[in-house]
């Protein structure tokens, strides 16, 4: 393992944090809140300690698998407690715990929240937090990666793949640092479009900054304890939009851009993904019709609904707690299913849902005609046996997580229902759940010992589940792997 690697990329993620909190301090200056000054004490914090890790280059750049994933998951962690730091500073929320929890909650665009009056924060803390989930939906070490120069043989790719799923780790030029740049335009330019919009329908500036930080990160955070109930009809469908087109794999936007307009039309997962939001539209509203006053209303909120979960944004327009039952079925499936693969979403993705029930197809194939060999395709290639593999270990993995974090948060005493969504809402980082977690809800119910359950399942739904365990492998730390 190259430690020094190590060292080196953790320095940069405490140094590119502390220049970061310098916005938050800006916001805090510009109220005059005087909650600015703990982000620029922390951001100085930050960018010491980065320099005490690592003042210089080491000699061996390279970084091997494993090192990547131990480098992305340690990144994580401290990218979490150190930024969690203002809250506690400020003491508007002076519980370690739960900042760690808000925090993590941004980083990892998750968007459940332990607030319980949001209104009652600092303009510099509530940008803080919407703003984390802007840095975590691409991604910070994707940001690093486009500042940093390339190691040998291109090994810098290695932190890509670990910090999945952010969007696509498929090279789009020959460099890293070319393919980083290329994507955080895109990132950039779609922020900038959002924003614009939401300025144009008459949104205040630091609403449209916000709101716009969270559709874009697929994070959750509002600005209002309302959530988005109280923004027009034009803003909601901005906001439903701008999520969706978020949601999508980035990789189609870069073939759009290469004016390959035929492979990216074309794209199986994409396709899915659009028609799953528009066949969840219809179900949602045949069965809240007449709940709200006109058709548009009702197809608006299911809509929004629909976009904010399936994209593991979070964000709501209505209490959908009150909604029928197959109305919150549909959106607790729509949680697991999540959004396209090379997207900024969480979620299991619909690709590997996709490459499943193929891989099912494939075996009732087998057994009807036992000596056919067949192949499973997906956008016209050969999926090979490796990426099925990974598949199944994927989900079985999830599937344990999932049923260990449901059996240790269930100490609690709350319902089935408020435990089983919270697990889900974290773990493919949706936000809000259901019941006593409901999107007019938040989580502060939970103890200590189930939020450090469900920050684990945030970080580790974030990071496809394996960075964060190989940190518990002992096998990660010997010397040679």
């Amino acid at each position: 393992m190259n430690r020094k690697m190590l060292r080196y990329v953790i320095s940069w993620v405490l140094k590119v944090e502390g220049i970061l909190m310098f916005l938050p301090a800006l916001t805090g200056a510009i109220y005059r809140e005087r909650q600015g000054l703990a982000y620029v004490l922390c951001g100085l914090l930050c960018i010491g300690v980065g320099f005490l890790l690592c003042w210089r280059k080491p000699e061996n750049m390279e970084i091997y698998p494993r090192d990547g994933f131990v480098a992305v998951a340690l990144s994580w962690v401290v990218l979490s407690v150190f930024g969690c730091l203002p809250f506690m500073v400020t003491g508007e929320i002076p519980s370690f715990i739960d900042a760690l929890f808000e925090i993590v909650s941004g980083f990892t665009t998750t968007g459940s929240s332990i607030l319980v009056d949001v209104e009652a924060v600092s303009y510099a803390s509530l940008f803080w937090r919407s703003f984390s989930h802007w840095i975590g939906g691409m991604g910070v070490l994707v940001f690093i990666l486009a500042i940093l120069p390339a190691g040998k043989g291109g090994s810098l790719m290695n932190l890509m793949k670990a910090e999945s799923p952010g969007p696509s780790v498929s090279k789009f030029v020959p460099r890293v640092r070319g393919t980083a740049k290329i994507l955080y335009q895109i990132y950039i330019a779609m922020t900038i479009v959002l924003i614009a919009s939401l300025l144009i329908s008459g949104m205040s500036l630091f609403e449209s900054l916000t709101l716009s930080f969270g559709a874009a990160g697929t994070g959750g955070f509002a600005v209002l304890s309302s959530g988005c109930a109280e923004y027009t009809a034009a803003q909601q469908w901005i906001l439903t939009i701008g999520m969706i087109l978020f949601g999508v794999n980035f990789n189609f936007y870069y073939l759009v851009l290469c004016r390959k307009l035929k492979a990216a039309v074309t794209s199986r997962e994409v396709q899915a993904y659009l028609l799953i939001i528009l066949a969840a539209i219809a179900g949602i509203t045949v069965d809240i019709y007449g709940m709200y006053p006109t058709l548009g209303e009702t197809v608006r909120h299911a809509a929004f609904q629909v976009g904010s979960i399936i994209t593991t944004t979070g964000y709501a327009t209505t209490d959908f707690n009150l909604w029928p039952q197959f109305s919150k079925t549909i959106l607790l499936l729509l949680m697991f299913v999540g959004a396209c693969a090379g997207s900024t979403g969480g979620g299991i993705k619909v690709s590997r849902i996709l490459i499943l029930l193929k891989t099912v197809k494939k075996e009732l194939h087998s057994i009807v005609h036992p000596r056919s060999i067949r192949k499973i395709q997906f956008d016209g290639h050969a999926v090979e046996h490796e990426v099925l593999r990974a598949v199944n270990v994927f989900l079985t993995v999830y599937m344990t997580i999932f049923a260990l974090s449901l059996l240790l948060v269930s100490v609690d005493e709350y319902s089935l229902e408020t435990n089983f969504s919270a697990v889900a809402a974290t773990l493919n980082n949706i936000g809000p759940g259901l019941d006593q977690v409901g999107p007019m809800s938040n989580f502060s119910c939970y103890s200590p010992f189930s939020k450090l359950v469900l920050i684990f399942d945030m970080l580790a739904g974030r990071l496809e589940l394996f960075p964060m365990l190989i940190l518990f492998y002992p096998s990660t730390w010997k010397k040679r792997g």
